[in-house]
């Protein structure tokens, strides 16, 4: 408990003191001492009435709040009258209701709980003299004589809401009420008082002061203060308390006081001096109430206040150092706000910016206002382009993203946009497609010239060995067989190194193209070595092959590159090895985490190579010793070719070699394992000897008279019929007015080239219901795209210059298997001989099901055109014009051709035509595996 100051009880004076603190209270509580210091506080409005409600008492407090002079409302309104009049009639409307009694709007409503006796505190709103209105909390008494009858009404009302009422102060447990004599002694300690301080009224009357329960520094503090403010010494103590008001000034501050316990609390303390009759001190009357609530939301207050301004300061900060020009908008288009970079791209000011039209800054005005309503439809726009103007005219081409923006209510706000500056990208990319421009001209300039050079190598080169292998054929001394055979091998050494330059070119354009297709590594080996066995032998080498017994032989990839790059080393091996052995050997890759990863080894005890020529020898048109270009031959291009063709397996190549003893070349390729992979055992599902060959009318489209006298040469024992064409535009006329069976056509021509001719061949057919003639390609064009140009042109197969003649002689056979002649041919039986058709065996395993696929589709398209579903023939025909090639049939592909062009026509008549055709192939359709 704080120091108290108690009063003496001992000595000569000890009972006047006594005598004269209970003369003091007994002055405070009989005398209403208390009560008319409240009543003529200017901190509470004081109105008394009569019964009828007009205003008899009108205190300084009121006079301050409301404006009035007491002379001004007394005995002329009554407090209704300076009352909000909505409040008023909905104060009676809801009395009318709470008690069940109709109560009319005007005083009666203000003061009717109480003329019933019951207590009665509400909110009001008061209207000043000026007009303006604030918000009281009144407390109503209803005022009676002796004989308990209404002599009229008080109203206590105060701004502050939480603020004591007269009746209420002292019973309030939310404020402390400390009244004391003139010296500072506690003569009163309400409830309230004693719920905050936690002391009992007797603990504290007639013994401390209130500045015994308050912080000390803080009254050394404010008695310094005071003492400073009003030029006079202020002992710190109770005086310093209440030295304001013992002068008549109003003083309300705030006072630490200190608990029972010792804790603290902050307060707001409102003194008033209490006066006699002869107006002299007789005391004080403290009200404070806790402001510990007040002050936390305060300093949350300044904490928010900081936060928001740091978040402010931050995100003004994000802004302004944004490398972009962003701005705010309104709906409506309106500059909002803007950062630096906004100011520089156009020259103005944030100010000048603000309230401006966004559409103003920019070349095309629409456009802008046009993202804008785009921004509002679609939430967001990015990457618009528009061209800011700057003051001084400059020009800036912006790529602009933009946002709708809301606020917590999620009401729109406006746009939110960044601008980028894109001058700089935009050349970069003007320069990026020159370049490109530039780069795919040189690159169509090197296909061009490289289509240009196979053609004009191959179209001579087919007369050359077509020649030499028509001579080989006839009776030859032997001499004159000595000299075909350099001729020949002349040939085929050309031939070979211009595929291999056109190899070369195809990889390092990224135009090769892997297949992916399961093959037995057993036979791909097997052929490997029957290719180079016969120069082996002729230097009397020991050749090789070894096949780990743990290494997979069932795989998936591009057997036809493996096969190129197993003949090269081989090819090497044997070219520079003269005495000794070439081997070959396959071990799965143990570096390797695939399963079907496998090491190709071909080792040679020929020459070798230097070690500072190793990393050489795969580059291009290079050898490990220019001499040996004279002595052994080669383009260089070999293992150029075979390291670009390994890693474009996703694999690797390297050398080893010792000059004198040899060398040894390594490569590792990923395959996949073919885990559905069938026995290899040849499949024939014909029998019987071989049907003799149909007279067919065959059309030669071709401009060379070398060539075509080679061709005439080719199939001069058959029993073919042959005309000539000398181009596209005859090859028509002649298709049109004549009958052929097949056309053989070549690409390039004067005129009409070939595909061009093909396609009005097709046209030509469709338009006149005719079913589609085979016709084959024969091109000296030989990279990418070529075959596939020639397919969609509407060709059956496609041969690449120099044609072999067998090659040739197949690919009639197997373009004119539903050729009317043949199709008319029927066996002495009265049954149609069976077609034979020569497959690729890597297709052994799929062949059944694709053709047991087809024949589900004839029952398929048979029920489609049963509904007039032509959509589905022809999507089901389609399918067949690009898979029957791939598979080697391609009189399945003329069908398939035939049905789409047919249901696209809608002619159910043909269509069903063509589906018996399929039917009737599939029927007769036999299979022998090369």
């Amino acid at each position: 408990m704080p120091s108290r100051r108690q009063t003496p009880t001992t000595g000569s004076g000890g009972t006047g003191d006594l005598t004269r603190h209970a003369q003091a209270e007994a002055v405070l509580l009989q005398a209403g001492a208390l009560q008319k210091a409240i009543f003529n506080s200017a901190n509470f409005s004081s109105i008394a009435t009569d019964a009828k409600g007009v205003i008899q008492i009108f205190n300084v407090g009121a006079e301050r709040m409301l404006g009035y002079t007491a002379a001004e409302v007394m005995n002329k309104i009554t407090p209704a009258d300076i009352s909000d009049p909505q409040e008023v009639i909905a104060r009676a409307k809801a009395l009318s209701i709470e008690l069940a009694t109709p109560i009319t709007p005007g005083f009666e409503a203000l003061v009717f709980k109480a003329s019933r006796g019951i207590e009665d505190i509400y909110e009001l709103t008061y209207i000043r003299k000026d007009g303006s209105r604030f918000p009281a909390v009144v407390s109503v008494t209803a005022l009676r004589d002796a004989q308990d009858a209404i002599i009229g009404y008080l109203l206590i009302g105060t701004e502050i809401k939480a603020g004591a009422l007269q009746r209420a102060i002292f019973n309030s447990a939310n404020f402390s009420s400390i009244a004391t004599d003139a010296k500072g002694v506690i003569q009163i300690f309400n409830v309230g008082a004693e719920r905050m301080l936690g002391y009992t009224a007797a603990e504290v009357m007639n013994k401390i002061t209130p500045a015994d329960i308050s912080d000390p520094q803080e009254v050394i503090a404010r008695a310094k203060a005071l003492s400073a403010e009003l030029g006079t010494t202020i002992t710190p103590g109770f005086e310093a308390l209440v030295f304001k008001a013992s002068r008549g000034i109003e003083d309300i501050y705030q006072l630490t006081y200190i608990r029972k316990d010792g804790s603290r609390f902050p307060a707001v303390v409102s003194v008033t001096a209490l006066r006699d009759a002869q107006d002299a001190i007789i005391g004080y009357l403290l009200i404070g109430t806790d402001n510990t609530a007040r002050q936390q939301v305060e300093a949350e207050k300044k904490k928010l206040d900081q936060r928001l301004r740091d978040q402010q300061f931050y995100t003004r900060s994000l802004i302004e150092s944004n490398i972009d020009a962003l701005m705010t908008t309104d709906p409506a288009g309106i500059i909002t706000d803007v950062n630096k970079q906004m100011e520089a791209l156009t020259g103005c000011t944030r100010d000048e910016l603000i309230g401006a039209p966004f559409k103003s800054y920019f070349t095309d005005p629409e456009l802008a206002e046009a993202g804008i309503e785009r921004v509002l439809r679609e939430k967001k726009v990015t990457d618009y382009e528009l061209t800011a103007r700057a003051r001084d005219g400059k020009q800036t081409v912006v790529s602009y993203n933009a946002t709708t923006f809301y606020d917590r209510d999620r009401t729109l706000q406006g746009v939110f946009a960044a601008a980028r500056d894109v001058t700089e990208r935009k050349r970069v990319e003007a320069e990026l497609r020159q370049a490109k421009a530039v780069a795919e001209s040189a690159s169509q300039t090197k296909s061009d010239f490289l289509a240009s050079m196979s053609h004009d190598i191959r179209t001579p080169m087919n007369a050359i060995i077509g020649i030499a292998d028509l001579l080989a054929k006839t009776p030859l001394s032997a001499e004159q067989s000595k000299y075909v055979q350099i001729f020949r091998g002349a040939g085929e050494n050309l031939l070979h190194l211009v595929n291999d330059i056109l190899d070369l070119s195809k990889v390092e354009a990224s135009q090769l193209e892997l297949e992916h297709t399961g093959f037995w590594l057993h036979d791909l080996l097997a052929k490997v070595i029957e290719m180079v066995v016969l120069p082996a032998d002729e230097k009397d080498l020991n050749l090789t092959c070894e096949i780990a017994a743990n290494a997979p032989t069932e795989l998936i990839g591009d057997p036809t590159r493996l096969r190129q790059v197993l003949l090269n080393l081989l090819g090497n091996a044997i070219k520079f090895t003269e005495t000794g052995e070439v081997a070959m050997r396959v071990t799965p890759d143990a570096d390797s985490a695939t399963p079907g990863a496998l090491r190709f080894t071909v080792s040679d005890t020929g020459i070798g190579i230097a070690e500072d020529k190793l990393d050489a020898v795969f580059e291009r048109f290079t050898q490990a010793d220019s001499s040996t270009t004279r002595r052994y031959g080669g383009s260089g291009l070999g293992l150029t070719i075979s390291k670009r063709l390994v890693e474009l397996m996703g694999g690797r190549i390297w050398v080893e070699s010792t000059v004198g003893k040899g060398s040894v070349f390594s490569f590792v390729v990923p395959f996949e394992i073919w885990a559905n992979a069938r026995p290899r055992a040849a499949v024939s599902l014909g029998t019987g000897p071989e049907p003799p060959l149909p007279a067919l009318n065959i059309l030669l489209v071709e401009d060379s008279p070398d060539n075509r006298t080679i061709t005439i040469a080719y199939l001069q024992d058959t029993p073919y019929r042959i005309e000539i064409a000398e181009h596209g535009a005859i090859a028509c006329e002649k298709f049109i007015a004549g009958t052929y069976d097949l056309v053989l056509m070549d690409r390039q021509m004067p005129v009409m080239d070939g595909l061009t001719a093909t396609r009005a061949i097709r046209e030509w057919e469709q338009a006149n219901h005719r079913p589609p003639t085979p016709i084959i390609a024969l091109t000296a064009a030989a990279l990418k795209g070529d075959q596939e140009k020639c397919l969609a042109a509407g060709c059956t197969a496609y041969l690449t210059k120099p044609i072999k003649q067998e090659v040739l002689l197949q690919a009639i056979k197997d373009c004119s298997a539903i050729a009317p002649s043949v199709e008319s041919e029927e066996s002495e039986s009265g049954r149609k001989r069976p077609i034979l058709v020569h497959a690729d065996p890597k297709f052994a395993d799929l062949i059944p099901g694709f053709l047991e696929h087809r024949r589900q589709n004839v029952t398929v398209m048979q029920d489609a055109l049963d509904r007039g579903d032509f959509e589905t023939v022809a999507m089901l025909g389609h399918g067949m014009r690009g898979a029957g090639g791939s598979y080697g049939f391609p009189a399945i592909t003329d069908i398939g051709a035939a049905l789409e062009q047919a249901a696209a026509a809608v002619d159910r008549k043909a269509s069903r035509k063509w589906i018996a055709e399929l039917s009737g192939y599939l029927d007769r359709v036999e299979v022998t595996f090369d």
